[in-house]
């Protein structure tokens, strides 16, 4: 997958600014608070629905702007198709396009377009809470298993209604209707989420093993959200049916999901330092993108956000030579070009930020 254009309006520090990245490496560079990073959040924002800080309310839209507006244009490798999608924002309503019809949910241009992260904050996908990790098991398989959106829409309806139930404290056929249909929908989404990080499991050990030696061996472990080694899902619901009642909300099922790293020589996840964290989650961010290749014969777009300051130079030289090995379309911030970039052949395209304003520097020219 290559980005081919990005145009962006009326975010943070832009009023109008667009570029063509190359489909290689593709480095952007500016100072700090001149808005390189936004324009990584204004691609995130087309992939996920969201910034990678924030709400769009929550100062995404430019100062006296009434909206913020992004159109992509992108290429598959695979088909050969050239797409395009655009997105309206005011941080209340939207509207989109999605290669000129108009879009019902912005979950239809997640699933078309294929952009994985990695930014400061990406270490709360191994410490923070688990919406993220839910996040990151349905995003991967938006995009590998055509099925599962539909199935993950059917579920969060069916949640949606018996939740309703609850707060009115209904206890009719209603709600045996409603608990009949999220263990349908929950047993098969549960399946899929299973499956998927069993597929993860040997990339991620790949990448943890150059990326961590220093745990000598990290695997994986599914928590479906109910304790599903003693009890169906339809079995969970109906016990904690009263618990339920009480607090207004359903406490058990596939919403409650999560997973964890462990790496054989770290005794859990308190005992990774900061940068053991950033290591481990950029681990299987890489380990996603390199499955999703693998299933659907071509590469997602790699955005990296201030990757100087994320990682030494031994390690940005080590995640940069692996993706240009695999021939991904990557773009990276930062106040200058990471280690070794000025070795890879072909050179990286540059292109500098400052004050809003983005310029295109050409190629950076390997050393004599």
């Amino acid at each position: 997958m290559r980005v081919t254009r990005l145009q962006v309006g009326g975010l943070r520090c832009f009023d109008q600014v667009g570029f063509a990245p190359g489909p290689g490496l593709n480095l952007i560079l500016g100072g700090n608070g001149d808005g390189k990073s936004s324009l990584l959040e204004a691609l995130h924002l087309m992939a996920y629905g969201r910034s990678f800080r924030g709400r769009v309310r929550d100062g995404l839209v430019r100062t006296g702007a009434p909206s913020l507006a992004v159109f992509v244009e992108w290429s598959e490798q695979v088909s050969g198709r050239s797409r395009r999608a655009g997105l309206r924002h005011n941080g209340q309503t939207w509207e989109g396009r999605l290669d000129g019809a108009p879009l019902a949910q912005l979950g239809d241009l997640c699933a078309a377009l294929a952009v994985v992260t990695f930014e400061p904050g990406s270490h709360a996908l191994v410490m923070g809470p688990a919406e993220p990790r839910r996040r990151f098991m349905d995003w991967g398989l938006f995009h590998v298993e055509p099925e599962f959106l539909r199935l993950w829409r059917r579920y969060g309806r069916a949640l949606k209604q018996r939740n309703s139930l609850l707060k009115g404290r209904i206890r009719d056929a209603q709600l045996d209707a409603w608990e009949h249909e999220l263990d349908a929908v929950g047993t098969l989404l549960t399946r899929y989420r299973q499956h998927y990080l069993e597929q993860l499991q040997p990339y991620l050990q790949a990448t943890a093993a150059m990326l961590l030696p220093v745990a000598e061996g990290s695997t994986l472990q599914f928590l479906p959200g109910w304790r599903q080694e003693e009890l169906s899902l339809a079995d969970a619901l109906l016990l904690s049916r009263e618990r339920d009642l009480a607090t207004g909300f359903t406490s058990v099922g596939p919403h409650r999901a999560d997973w964890r790293i462990d790496h054989a020589r770290i005794p859990g996840r308190e005992a990774l330092s900061r940068g053991q964290a950033k290591l481990t989650a950029l681990s299987a961010l890489l380990a996603q993108a390199e499955h999703q290749a693998a299933r659907r014969g071509e590469w997602p777009v790699v955005a990296l956000d201030d990757l100087a300051s994320e990682l030494d130079r031994r390690h940005q030289d080590q995640v940069l030579r692996r993706l240009q090995d695999y021939g991904a379309q990557v773009l990276i911030t930062g106040t200058e070009a990471p280690a070794g970039s000025a070795h890879m052949l072909p050179p990286p395209a540059v292109f500098h930020v400052e004050h809003g304003i983005l310029v295109a520097e050409g190629t950076a020219s390997p050393p004599a």
